[in-house]
Order: C-alpha cells, then sequence, then structure tokens
C-alpha cells in the first residue's frame, strides 16, 4: 500500500465563491474539475506543490448547505518559517476575516476561515518541506486516543511521527512510514474530557493513494477494517472505509501521468 494522503475533501455552498477564495488568497490553481449531475468536484492545490503532496477536493452539490460539525477540525497550510506574521497581515489586507491571529497563538501559528467555515490553520515550516500554502496536516479529532492510533498504525501502516500532550487534550501525528516532507499527515487530537462529537457535512473525507484497489481492500478487511463502500459498489474505481469515529477514508489508485485525476 502505497499510504500517501492524496487529497482532503470539504464541500461548498457557493462554488464559485470558494474557488475564488483559494485562488485569490492561497494561490490555489484548478487541478481538474468534473462536472456530474447536480454536483461539482475541483480539485485544487499551489502551482508548483510536490506529487506527493495533497491536494483539497472541493465538492459542490447543487441547492445544499454544508453543516460544519466538529469532529473535524481543520487543515493546515505552510507558510516559511519567521514570516507568520507577514502573511497573516497579508490575508487581512484582502479581506480575510480575522480568525486567530499569531499573537493569540503564541507566535507558533494562526487560523483563519473560508466561507464555509472550514477552519484553517497557518504553521510554519522549512521551505523545502513543501511549496507556500500546501496542505500540511488535516486534523481530525478522536474519542479514544489508543483506538484511533491503533487504527492508523494497523490498517494503513502508518507511523507516529510527532505528539504533543497538554493537561487537557493532546495531538498525535500519524504518516505514511518513509514519506517525504511535502506529504501530508494527519493530527489526531484527543480531548480527556471523554466529549464525543458530531461529523455534519462539510467536511467529507481523507484519501489514501493504494497500489492496487483489490488487494489493499482485502488486506484491510483483514484487518478488521470497516467495509462502507468497496470497490465492486463503486465500478471498482475507489472505495471507502471509515475510522473508528465515522471519518471517510477513500482509497484510489493515482496514476500521476494520467490526462485526468477522476477515475471516472
Amino acid at each position: 500500500m502505497d499510504g500517501i494522503l492524496d487529497h482532503t475533501m470539504i464541500r461548498v455552498a457557493d462554488l464559485e465563491e470558494s474557488l475564488d477564495w483559494y485562488r485569490t488568497h492561497l494561490e490555489y490553481e484548478e487541478k481538474d474539475r468534473y462536472e456530474g449531475d447536480g454536483f461539482t468536484i475541483v480539485y485544487l492545490g499551489p502551482e508548483d506543490m510536490h506529487e506527493d503532496g495533497a491536494m483539497l477536493e472541493i465538492t459542490h452539490n447543487e441547492g445544499e448547505e454544508p453543516e460544519v460539525g466538529d469532529a473535524w477540525g481543520h487543515i493546515a497550510v505552510r507558510v516559511p518559517e519567521g514570516e507568520l506574521e507577514d502573511y497573516y497581515q497579508q490575508l487581512m489586507d484582502e479581506g480575510v476575516d480575522d480568525y486567530r491571529d499569531p499573537e493569540s497563538c503564541g507566535g507558533d501559528y494562526a487560523f483563519v476561515t473560508d466561507p464555509d467555515g472550514h477552519e484553517i490553520e497557518i504553521v510554519q515550516r522549512d521551505p523545502d518541506a513543501g511549496a507556500l500554502w500546501s496542505i500540511d496536516h488535516t486534523m481530525i479529532r478522536v474519542e479514544d486516543a489508543d483506538e484511533a492510533l491503533g487504527f492508523w498504525t494497523r490498517k494503513f501502516e502508518y507511523d507516529e511521527v510527532g505528539r504533543w500532550e497538554a493537561d487537557t487534550f493532546a495531538n498525535y501525528f500519524v504518516e505514511p512510514r518513509d514519506a517525504p516532507d511535502e506529504a501530508m499527515s494527519v493530527e489526531l487530537t484527543y480531548n480527556y474530557d471523554g466529549r464525543s462529537y458530531e461529523q455534519g457535512d462539510a467536511w467529507g473525507h481523507l484519501c489514501v493513494r493504494v497500489d492496487d484497489l483489490a488487494e489493499d481492500w482485502d488486506q484491510l478487511l483483514e484487518r478488521e477494517a470497516d467495509d462502507y463502500r468497496d470497490p465492486e459498489s463503486n465500478d471498482n474505481m475507489y472505495a471507502f472505509t471509515t475510522d473508528q469515529d465515522g471519518h471517510e477514508i477513500e482509497l484510489i489508485e493515482r496514476d500521476l501521468e494520467a490526462d485526468s485525476l477522476f477515475p471516472f
């Protein structure tokens, strides 16, 4: 199994407003688009993103207003070390709402939101660790840290590459073994107070690249992953499982030389 995280999917209420926001403020470009019956899917990312960098998938369903739940936290995007305040001020000058500025976050990071309320963390990274505004990680909240870490390490053979444990919560970072610096990781946030979370539908899924969809799906089932939407039910083009908290995870084979990013 390749295991590289291919993209994070979000749902939006107004496609053109969202595309304009990401193009204007994060300098994303459209990588590919699929127009379906009543829905549109667009892949976005920095122009010079690494081939193992994660894209942002924007899905628009006509006539629907997505609801942001709290089971998903944020995507984090990269800016060069030492330039956080400059880039945050740039966003403010462009009219982005002042959500959580660097000063309120100890000068280490900051947050903004997109037009639908998806939170976007701004983190400082070595410029060699990924293109400007490229996705560094996606944060999800979990109800049991042991189960969540076990899920990713057993099912997907991910490594724990970082942790930060505070008095009331902990963050654990997991990613594929030997992943390049430019790849996206998953941040698992665990609050010690036993709270539960609502998924909502404004966040859709994480997507993991696999080498062979059929073989890797069978391997996941042998490891007792959820048989949510198998390859056959999706015309053997992709599949979906879920983690222990219900976060959806898509599996897809990715041919980087293909004319289209979509298998259909």
